[in-house]
């Protein structure tokens, strides 16, 4: 029998890109692409005629040989399912279709978030199209709370309306509903957040994460869901001869809306999720829904949209209404057609935002100071900071913040002067922190929660924190450790500044669109000399590499000057680094430019190879 020569390394180095076992952001460099997937990446090139670089990046996200060719070219009519496979969908649509052919106001209650604004304006939108008066209500944050309300809904019965659909939320409406009901009011609910078994009474409760629920759609975000839903109505209205004296509305130019919010609720981008988005792009980019062109007009976007203009300049502009200021300000510019109010409205969103920017900086300062302390004091796996001071609507931002520095789950809660705390909490891959919020809203120690695996919300009594704090640790330590025991940052493969090229990127973009569950390709740029680095803007990390033969790359850190990435980079001036990170066009002036988003260095001479 042949023995393992013990000088050969291991297969756990062997899989490590560069050497480096621990970066400057703790993380171990692997390669994404294992060996047998590198067989099927030659075999889609081969097949499919692409360079290698793409049929690596497919191969790399688990795209198998037969599936390539339709993922490249999403199309919502081969990935659109039959709508009545999501429970009550047919109940559903046979409830509005009643209100729309008998002409009667529909109210739509939203939630205040990005998901919430999208999948509001795009029923507003079909419905407004169809002749059927509709208006949006998007609850205050601060003075209602998330999610259907009696003094609300009796607003709207007040107000004419004859039936009531909430998208975003309504899941576990129990109360409001029978407020619905005293008031004579069906309701119907496209969801999508998880639930336990128990359902508030409604005509109709769509939601893919109920438990009797079998469509397996469970990825979708609300506004897929409500998409969906837009198709099963026309359907249903075509049966019932609608659509004889009139034209059916093009559901297609409701797609930028559904892009926007797919991405900026963060759900894997699979599926039907993936058409949506890459066939909203598209539509984005046409500048068809006035109050998008606007958004994208005062945050500066040049050149065709992107999923990251989605998350990180759209969907924040949206949401700050929702935050700090109007949370009706989303939906009511997502809803306009007059280019004018469309950009009066942009306008107050970039301004609101500015100003959630730096109440967050100011809450986070307090919330990390707290971070240390606990991490110091006790490392526990859930985070829990919280201060008088914090504004309600920003919570989140600052718990994402805190999960991404101390790599563990996280809640931010803002008190009030009666002891009562409105928190919202970000998790990590692998800890499913939605399930454990409802878990300790059954044991009686949160007086409401819920969400998803990664994200949740919760109101909690002061004198039941410590309690929530040893639930958490109890039911999520193992999960915490595990996920943390799992850093590593996964490479597509190593570059010069050289290769870098535009060439190369609309290349890429034919496996795109990345995002959650298909993430964007990471690159290794191998001992590249710092010639330049400075902090710019709001705490940005600018650099230049160069890679010793002529060839420069421009290159950015976001939000890092304060971290150890950013401190990194900074000492580095004049030295090399391997620098790793996603590459991106920047269209500036009507040019095209490569910009690397730096996500990780390491110091070529402390590696071991």
């Amino acid at each position: 029998m042949t023995r393992p020569d013990p000088s050969a390394p291991s297969d756990d180095a062997r899989r490590r890109v560069l050497g480096v076992a621990r970066s400057v952001g703790e993380k171990a460099w692997r390669e994404r692409l294992t060996s047998q997937q590198g067989a099927t990446a030659l075999a889609i090139a081969q097949r499919l005629g692409l360079p290698e670089i793409v049929a690596r990046v497919l191969a790399a996200r688990d795209v198998s040989l037969e599936a390539a060719a339709g993922f490249l070219d999403p199309t919502i009519k081969e990935l659109m399912p039959d709508p009545s496979t999501l429970r009550d969908m047919d109940a559903a649509a046979a409830r509005v279709a009643d209100a729309v052919m008998a002409g009667v106001p529909v109210a739509i209650f939203g939630d205040y978030d990005v998901d919430g604004a999208t999948s509001s304006a795009l029923l507003s939108r079909y419905l407004a199209a169809l002749g059927t008066p509709n208006r949006i209500h998007i609850p205050d944050r601060i003075v209602e709370g998330y999610g259907p309300n009696g003094p609300a809904i009796r607003m709207l019965r007040e107000e004419g309306a004859g039936l009531l659909v909430c998208v975003d939320c309504g899941s576990t409406s129990f109360e409001a509903f029978e407020d619905a009901r005293a008031v004579g009011l069906d309701v119907v609910v496209l969801d999508h957040h998880q639930v336990g078994e128990e359902l508030p009474h409604t005509a109709a409760l769509v939601n893919p994460n109920r438990q009797d629920d079998l469509s397996g759609l469970g990825h979708l975000a609300a506004v897929g869901v409500t998409f969906v839903f837009v198709v099963a109505l026309n359907r249903e209205l075509r049966r019932r001869d609608f659509f004889n004296a009139r034209h059916a509305p093009d559901l297609l130019l409701l797609l930028d809306l559904a892009a926007v919010g797919t991405v900026c609720d963060v759900v894997p981008l699979k599926g039907l999720n993936r058409a949506f988005v890459r066939k909203g792009l598209l539509a984005l980019h046409g500048r068809a829904n006035a109050g998008l062109a606007a958004l994208g007009d005062v945050a500066r976007i040049h050149g065709p949209p992107t999923p990251y203009h989605l998350g990180f300049m759209i969907g924040p502009r949206i949401n700050a209404g929702g935050r700090i200021g109007d949370a009706a300000l989303g939906a009511r510019l997502l809803t306009t057609d007059d280019m004018d109010e469309a950009r009066g409205i942009a306008e107050r969103l970039d301004a609101l935002n500015g100003e959630r920017q730096a109440i967050e900086a100011e809450m986070l300062l307090e919330g990390d100071a707290q971070a240390l302390v606990a991490v110091e004091a006790t490392d526990p796996a859930v985070l829990l900071t919280g201060s008088d001071g914090w504004h309600p609507g920003v919570v989140g931002l600052v718990a994402s913040r805190l999960k991404d520095r101390y790599r563990r789950p996280a809640f931010a809660i803002a008190w009030d002067v009666d002891g009562k705390g409105t928190g919202s909490g970000r998790s990590v891959p692998g800890v499913d922190l939605g399930a454990a919020v409802r878990k300790a809203v059954e044991e009686k120690l949160l007086e409401k929660g819920g969400g998803h695996a990664m994200a949740a919300g919760l109101t909690i009594r002061r004198e039941r924190l410590a309690d929530l704090a040893a639930f958490l640790d109890e039911r999520l330590k193992a999960d915490v450790e595990a996920a943390r025991a799992a850093t590593e940052l996964k490479i597509d493969g190593a570059l010069t500044a050289s290769a870098a090229s535009v060439e190369l990127i609309h290349a890429l973009e034919q496996a795109g669109p990345f995002g959650a569950g298909h993430p964007e390709p990471v690159f290794a740029f191998p001992s590249h000399r710092i010639s330049y680095a400075d902090v710019v803007g709001k705490g940005h990390v600018r650099l230049t590499l160069g890679d010793g033969g002529g060839g420069s790359l421009k290159a950015i850190a976001f939000k890092a000057a304060d971290t150890p990435l950013g401190q990194a980079i900074l000492e580095a001036r004049g030295a090399p680094l391997h620098v790793a990170g996603s590459l991106s066009i920047d269209n500036w002036q009507g040019r095209e430019r490569v910009q690397l988003r730096v996500i990780d260095v390491a110091d070529p001479r402390k590696v071991r190879h």
